[in-house]
């Protein structure tokens, strides 16, 4: 049975069809952040507590407070407790009608009236009054309720998401709880395949977890090649900024270099193409404008002969997850050609329907779709803002991963329907989420600097309403790349010590 919290108050402002304020009985465990319901002619309407203030009316003149307290604690002279009381600030968010067996959502056109009792959210239509679903992906709990927050997998990733907080404050953890969803899901559910750009190494330990190991697939970025017959003008300009009289030269060298492949099984590499420009009877300012980017591709040794790491069409499947560990390059140009010819491949691939549908998960983004950075130096932005725009008609859902939202790109964040923000504490970065999410208010905004770690704010298209949430823990084992630091501490010391004996030693036997 679903307990009374308190009684509907008439105020200066309200009730009214967006808020009312009710006074909490005795007792009430009514928390802000609550959702709450109350009854008008319409019917059911839900509501969301805002804010709780409480008063005492032998506290509301500093003066004779201060008078009091100067002999003895005011509470000797007069009851104060049986004076103070506590009023809820609920934000209206809408009702629900019962029409025949089942309920409706619609918006609230008559408020409830003063004296209407309020109670606790019944946790059924609750559900889905914010959206959950049977079927959905469990990342927690609803926070202060015991309501298991099943999140739609097609509202939260189809138009895209993006997970944004600071350092340190959980963004890694909850997407490791969304990617153990995704390896869960039954196949009668419909499954999606996961391609994971992985920046630090994070995710790369769920190869070795007993339990979905055999779900993973981990390269590394040193291993990633693409072989010399994918390459073309347009990935070559995008990546070095090739001019285009130089675009339409290299072309023709190519599509010769493809033909004699074909008919004289013969393999070209880099050097041979760069050797082809040199030789060829090309102007030498076009000549010169080609050797460039040319000698800039030979220099991140990407492009080989034949091989091909990874084959996206054999190792892109449903319910499993591929991760592109690269932690194992330094070379941040590398980093941005390699993303941008896989997130290009996935979009085409996928647009032709040679993959099952697929969630690109792209961490630490803002590295590689940039607010303000000229596209000669970010390859990876323009395919990036494509798939945010275009990659929801194709089926290939984008999720983007960021601790500075103020550096990413904004085409690409107002493209992401669904938010999920953890805590943020820079003004700039909650100012552009606040500009670019909608269903982020100056309420909300004030919200994300408070919260804790493992709590989290959902708006967007994944729920009706915005939610906050407590992101579950882990099913599988964190197993982070490399030794923990303490360990390495040890290991140098031991090493340096090692050292200065044997150079001892080496010394004694020379002398």
């Amino acid at each position: 049975m679903q307990k009374p919290l308190g009684t509907v108050i008439s105020t200066d402002d309200s009730p009214t069809t967006l808020k009312y304020a009710f006074v909490l009985d005795e007792g009430s465990p009514v928390k802000k952040g609550q959702f709450i319901q109350t009854t008008s002619e319409e019917g059911i309407v839900f509501g969301y507590v805002s804010e709780i203030t409480r008063a005492n009316r032998y506290f509301e003149r500093a003066e004779s407070v201060a008078e009091y307290e100067r002999e003895n604690p005011i509470s000797t002279h007069f009851p104060i407790k049986s004076w103070e009381y506590a009023i809820a600030e609920v934000r209206v968010l809408g009702r629900m009608e019962k029409r025949g067996e089942h309920y409706f959502q619609s918006r609230v056109s008559l408020p409830p009236s003063p004296g209407t009792k309020v109670i606790e959210a019944d946790e059924t239509l609750l559900k889905d009054f914010v959206g959950f679903v049977p079927n959905g992906l469990m990342l927690g709990k609803l926070q202060n309720h015991e309501v298991e927050a099943k999140i739609d997998m097609t509202r939260l990733f189809q138009k895209h998401l993006a997970i944004l907080a600071m350092s340190g404050a959980g963004k890694s953890h909850l997407a490791s709880v969304m990617l153990e969803e995704l390896l869960d899901r039954p196949k009668e559910h419909g499954r999606v395949a996961t391609v994971i750009i992985d920046i630090h190494g994070e995710y790369s330990g769920f190869k070795q977890d007993p339990t979905y190991g055999r779900k993973i697939r981990v390269i590394n970025g040193k291993d990633i090649t693409i072989p010399f017959r994918r390459l073309n003008s347009r990935m070559l300009s995008s990546w070095f900024s090739v001019p285009p009289a130089g675009q339409n030269e290299l072309n023709k060298l190519l599509r010769e270099m493809r033909t004699q492949e074909k008919n004289e099984r013969q393999l070209f590499s880099v050097n041979d193409l760069i050797k082809r420009v040199e030789t060829s009877s090309i102007s030498k300012n076009i000549k010169d404008a080609l050797m460039r980017p040319l000698y800039e591709l030979r220099s991140i040794n990407l492009i080989t002969q034949s091989k091909e790491n990874p084959k996206l069409r054999q190792q892109v499947l449903p319910g499993e997850m591929l991760v592109l560990d690269l932690s194992d390059l330094d070379d941040m140009r590398k980093k941005k050609v390699i993303v941008s010819y896989i997130a290009d491949r996935l979009f085409r691939l996928r647009a032709k329907n040679e993959i099952p549908p697929t969630f690109f998960l792209v961490e630490e983004a803002h590295n590689f779709a940039p607010e303000k950075a000229k596209a000669a130096h970010n390859p990876s932005k323009s395919i990036i803002e494509k798939i945010a725009r275009e990659g929801r008609k194709f089926g290939l859902a984008l999720g983007v991963v960021s601790q500075r939202p103020v550096n990413l790109s904004t085409t690409t964040l107002s493209q992401c329907n669904t938010h999920i923000l953890l805590r943020v504490t820079n003004p700039n970065d909650l100012k552009h989420i606040e500009e670019s999410a909608e269903g982020i208010d100056s309420r909300m905004a004030r919200s994300i600097t408070s919260l804790k770690v493992g709590e989290g704010i959902i708006v967007g298209e994944a729920v009706r309403y915005p939610i906050f949430v407590e992101i579950r823990d882990r099913k599988s084992r964190k197993i982070e790349k490399g030794r923990p630091l303490h360990e390495q501490a040890i290991a140098y010391e031991s090493e340096a010590k090692k050292s200065d004996e044997e150079q001892d030693e080496e010394l004694e036997a020379f002398l």
